[in-house]
């Protein structure tokens, strides 16, 4: 009896969990394609030297994290089709600290353009990303209630 009250609580809080949910908007952030490339040249009287390195650096494990802590009020999916908006955000790399940009640019399910911009810091671009969809959240969701209050 105590196991099956347990299993009872356990079903109630994944389905309410699930119904929350529902009720978030569902990112799916695109895979980073950025790169950065670094390197220097210098020389003396005897000798010259120089060298370089790069290549592909991904940052897409690091965008979902930042979704996670600064827009709380959405979900990120990895399922494309599931989700409500798409964001693509590229981090440049291979420039000095001041000189580098986040361009994001972020589409509604309908391919839509929503918003795009770049910003220093990849957490300002996740965080103007998640504005744009809470604001256009809301609207659909108003849309949608006024559309049901009319078939009522």
């Amino acid at each position: 009896m105590k196991l099956m009250r347990i299993v009872l609580i356990l079903c109630l809080m994944a389905g309410s969990l699930m119904a929350q949910d529902k009720t978030k908007p569902r990112v799916f952030v695109t895979d980073s394609k950025s790169w950065e490339v670094s390197g220097g040249f210098g020389g003396s009287r005897d000798a010259i030297g120089g060298g370089s390195s790069g290549g592909a650096r991904p940052q897409t494990a690091e965008i979902v994290k930042t979704f996670h802590e600064r827009c709380p009020d959405c979900v990120v999916t990895l399922n494309k089709e599931k989700a409500d908006y798409i964001i693509i955000l590229e981090h440049e790399g291979g420039k000095s600290f001041i000189r580098k940009d986040n361009k994001f640019a972020l589409f509604n399910k309908d391919g839509e353009a929503i918003k795009s911009g770049s910003t220093r810091s990849l957490g300002n671009s996740v965080k103007d990303a998640c504005e744009a969809i809470q604001a256009d959240w809301k609207s659909r969701d108003s849309v949608e209630s006024k559309s049901e209050d009319k078939k009522n």
